[in-house]
C-alpha cells in the first residue's frame, strides 16, 4: 500500500497551490485578467467548474495535469489568448470551438444577436432566412438558429480555414439542417437569394492602428478579421452597396461597428435604399450596432 508521501509524490500540488502560482505569474506579467485566466486553465485541465477551485482547495492534481498547466501559463505569458489555450468560448449560451483561424466571439457581439432576435419576432413571418456575412467561427449563425427554432441561416466567409471551425460549431450544436456555409466574398455569391435579415460584425478596425493592438489580438487572430481598411469602414461601404439586391423589401440590415463610426455610417443608410436607421451602444455606452430596414 502506497503512503501518503509515496502518494503525495505522485502529484504536482493542489489546487490552491497551483492557482496560487498561476496567479503570481500572470499578475506579475501585467495581464489584467490574470485571476480569471488562471483559474479558467486549471479548471480546464482538472475537469470542474470554475467556483469548484475554491470548494475544493485542497485537491490534489496529478504531476501530469501540473505540468501541463505550467505549459499553458507559458503560452499565455507569450500573447496566447486564453480562449485558443482552452480551445472553446462561451457566446449566446453555446460553447463554440475557437482556433486562430476564425475571430474570438466577443460579448458585444451578444448584443448584436439580442437585436437580430428581435427584429426576427417583431417582424411574425414564418422560416426566416438570415444572411450572416463574414461568419468566421459560425457564431452569430449559430446563436440565431438556437435561439429561433424556425430560422435558417446562410452563414458566407472568404476563408476556408474559418468555414472549418463554423462547420464544426454547427455540427455540435445540432443545427446542420437549418445552417448552411458558403465560400465567398460577401454577397457576390449568392446569386438571387433574397432574405428578411442580412447580418455582419465585419473588419472595423483602422489599418494603421492594427501593429497598437494587444499580442494577443494583434499576432493571434486573423489580420482578415481585423483590417477594415484605412478608415475601418471598408466592409461596411460594400455591405451597405450589396445588400440592397439581397434583402427584401422590409428586410432588416444590422452591423457592428468601431467606435465613432456610427455617425458616418448613418447618413449613408439613410441616403440610400434604407429607412428606420437606429444605433445602439454596448454595454460601456459605446455607439457599437447600427441597423435599418430595406424600403
Amino acid at each position: 500500500m502506497k503512503s501518503a508521501l509515496d502518494a503525495r509524490a505522485e502529484t504536482g500540488g493542489t489546487v490552491r497551490s497551483l492557482l496560487r502560482e498561476g496567479l503570481r505569474a500572470l499578475e506579475r506579467a501585467g495581464l489584467p485578467t490574470a485571476r480569471q485566466d488562471a483559474e479558467w486553465l486549471l479548471a480546464e485541465l482538472v475537469g470542474v467548474a470554475r467556483s469548484t477551485l475554491y470548494l475544493e482547495p485542497d485537491r490534489p492534481v496529478p504531476a501530469a495535469l501540473a505540468d501541463r498547466y505550467t505549459q499553458l501559463l507559458a503560452r499565455r505569458l507569450r500573447g496566447e489568448p486564453v480562449q485558443h489555450l482552452l480551445g472553446w468560448e462561451e457566446f449566446c449560451g453555446l460553447r463554440l470551438r475557437v482556433t486562430p483561424e476564425a475571430l474570438i466571439p466577443r460579448p458585444e457581439t451578444e448584443l448584436l444577436v439580442e437585436w437580430a432576435v428581435e427584429v426576427l419576432r417583431a417582424a411574425e413571418r414564418p422560416f426566416p432566412l438570415v444572411i450572416d456575412l463574414g461568419t468566421g467561427s459560425g457564431a452569430i449563425a449559430c446563436a440565431l438558429a438556437h435561439s429561433l427554432a424556425d430560422v435558417s441561416v446562410v452563414g458566407i466567409d472568404v476563408s476556408g480555414a474559418a468555414l472549418a471551425v463554423a462547420a464544426a460549431n454547427v455540427r455540435a450544436a445540432g443545427l446542420e439542417t437549418r445552417v448552411r456555409l458558403v465560400q465567398g466574398d460577401l454577397l457576390a455569391s449568392l446569386g438571387r437569394v433574397q432574405a428578411d435579415l442580412a447580418i455582419a460584425n465585419p473588419p472595423y478596425l483602422v489599418t494603421g492602428e492594427i501593429r497598437q493592438l494587444p499580442v494577443e489580438v494583434r499576432d493571434h487572430e486573423p489580420r482578415l478579421a481585423l483590417d477594415g481598411g484605412p478608415d475601418g469602414m471598408a466592409f461596411h461601404r460594400r455591405i451597405l452597396a450589396e445588400s440592397p439586391a439581397h434583402l427584401r423589401a422590409g428586410g432588416w440590415l444590422l452591423m457592428e461597428v468601431g467606435e465613432r463610426q456610427a455617425a458616418t455610417l448613418a447618413p449613408m443608410l439613410a441616403a440610400g435604399a434604407f429607412e428606420a436607421v437606429e444605433v445602439r451602444r454596448d454595454l460601456r455606452g459605446m455607439e457599437r450596432m447600427i441597423g435599418a430596414r430595406r424600403r
